[in-house]
């Protein structure tokens, strides 16, 4: 979408205080700018869509985010309404994407780094699940470190694919259904949704464990950045098994992919077990708690 009939110069400002800046984020519907409180002078980021497109998402969003707001990495909402012709969310600046820090670490993150994350990341997918809803496009640019004071916590953004599973008065789940559509998350999307299966919450955790593969393997066996390799998809991901799938990881990875490929469609994931897979590992090898990222995010 075309943004500058929106911009007024330095002055332009969305919700009567907020004082947009420079763009950090251009999609082909949406655009993100970093903005500021004019009375507080609080960094904030500014998400617009054009109230003219056909999918128009913005408020479907702020309504999740309105539920599953006050946990531990999820954003903060200031103010949502129209401008103009647009849509307009502003929320709670956050630091770099996970994928932002894979890059700049070579392609790589430590072990202790994969634990550390895979702790706080399973958390928020079962805080959004709890909220009766999936986040539906799980992938490393889904997740974004705070800053400052909250610069060793993991945040979960961007719910714009976001669907309910169950409904929330009677905790009833959904019914199955084939022919879905897939996200573009390809590389991190589970086998149910290549096969265009309605998905669940086991989709989720599918996707959550290929990024935790990733992250400590550098690449998937039908995805490797660096030479932006792309094989067979659906192809690699069924006909390769989880310890193929996770080689060089310890077992628990490997275990924790055989989980989630192993759930059926309305199965409640057992979070519990899967978190203390990764802090048994943790012990194990010795580590010591403290903030994967911090510094990284305070020199940026």
């Amino acid at each position: 979408m075309s943004t500058t009939s929106f911009q007024a110069g330095s002055v332009v400002r969305v919700g009567g205080k907020y004082r947009l800046r420079e763009m950090i984020e251009c999609g082909s519907l949406r655009v993100v700018y970093r903005g500021v409180n004019v009375v507080s002078n609080l960094d904030v980021a500014v998400k617009l869509e054009s109230v003219e497109i056909e999918l128009a998402q913005l408020q479907h969003e702020f309504g999740v985010y309105k539920t599953l707001a006050g946990a531990p990495g999820v954003p903060t909402v200031y103010w949502f309404g129209n401008e103009g012709n647009y849509n307009v969310m502003v929320l709670e600046y956050l630091g770099p994407s996970l994928k932002d820090l894979f890059n700049r670490c070579s392609h790589k993150f430590t072990l202790k780094t994969v634990l550390v994350l895979a702790d706080q990341m399973i958390s928020l997918v079962e805080h959004v699940h709890s909220c009766h809803f999936i986040h539906g496009g799980i992938d490393p640019v889904k997740f974004l470190m705070g800053l400052g004071d909250h610069d060793d916590q993991v945040y979960i953004v961007n719910f714009s694919l976001a669907k309910k599973y169950r409904y929330a008065n009677t905790h009833v789940h959904i019914p199955h259904r084939e022919n879905s559509r897939l996200p573009n998350t390809t590389p991190f999307a589970s086998i149910h949704s290549h096969l265009g299966a309605e998905q669940s919450r086991r989709d989720d955790l599918e996707s959550l464990a290929y990024i935790l593969v990733y992250f400590l393997r550098g690449y998937l066996p039908w995805y490797d950045p660096k030479i932006k390799q792309r094989g067979d998809t659906l192809q690699c991901k069924t006909k390769l098994p989880p310890d193929l799938v996770c080689a060089a990881c310890p077992n628990e990875f490997g275990t924790f992919l055989s989980y989630t490929r192993a759930l059926r469609f309305d199965d409640k994931p057992d979070y519990t077990y899967l978190r203390k897979l990764f802090h048994e590992l943790f012990v194990h090898e010795g580590f010591q708690l403290d903030p994967p990222f911090a510094q990284t995010v305070l020199q940026m």
